[in-house]
């Protein structure tokens, strides 16, 4: 497939590192220019790009920034995408540690709605409830014991399927949230969030979760802090 990645942090780093290597042909972009992706794209073959680039010509785009930056992308950053190319969002709401209060999201509307409204596209969430570390280096072949279960939210069956089977491609079980307003099931603070379960454990950890954000997921009046020091 043709992939543009927007975001070259840790997840956004890593999935270019490892989808080039699955034969994938990746564009990455970030905020500071192609001139700071140079390194990454010599080390794995990505094309880097602009962020307005990232679209063009792709099949997938992965938008993996912080929540707090997703208004400052391109307006118009898919007007010319076709319908059915496929976004994921992988971000997390973190208020108090990063982003700071987002009232849509506060109100109890979930993070990955909130991101597609802002990109007025329709995205699938995934690669949120993963730290980047073992997304790099934890996959195993589909059959291993414990192998770690990722959960895939969205509206669109065929979208779904092609990111689920991306999962798999990487060495994780992919488990079916449902449609994205369902995907508050796999946000910061929910059963299945950076926990590592296998399928029957995500599976589980779905059914379990609670919608009511935990107070260390919601903004404070003070908000935000750092990851050191939330407020």
């Amino acid at each position: 497939m043709k992939i543009g990645i927007i975001g070259a942090g840790n997840i956004g780093g890593t999935l270019t590192r490892r989808l080039t290597a699955l034969g994938h042909e990746v564009a990455v972009a970030n905020s500071r220019g192609p001139e700071t992706l140079a390194a990454l794209a010599s080390e794995t073959g990505a094309r880097a790009v602009t962020v307005s680039e990232a679209p063009r010509g792709a099949d997938l785009v992965v938008v993996t920034i912080p929540e707090n930056r997703i208004p400052d992308l391109p307006p118009d950053l898919f007007d010319e995408a076709p319908e059915d190319l496929i976004v994921v969002d992988t971000g997390n709401y973190y208020p108090r540690q990063r982003d700071g209060r987002i009232e849509e999201i506060e109100a109890g509307l979930a993070e990955s709605r909130w991101v597609e409204r802002q990109l007025h596209h329709p995205v699938i969430k995934a690669f949120n409830n993963i730290y980047a570390q073992h997304l790099g280096g934890n996959g195993r072949p589909a059959g291993a014991a414990g192998r770690i279960a990722l959960p895939v939210a969205g509206d669109d069956p065929r979208a779904k399927t092609v990111v689920m089977d991306l999962v798999n491609a990487l060495g994780f079980d992919p488990v079916d949230t449902g449609g994205l307003d369902e995907s508050w099931r796999q946000q910061p603070g929910s059963p299945v969030y950076t926990t590592d379960k296998d399928a029957e454990g995500v599976t589980h950890g779905l059914a379990d979760a609670d919608r009511q954000r935990a107070p260390e997921w919601s903004a404070t009046s003070d908000s935000p802090g750092t990851f050191e020091a939330p407020a």
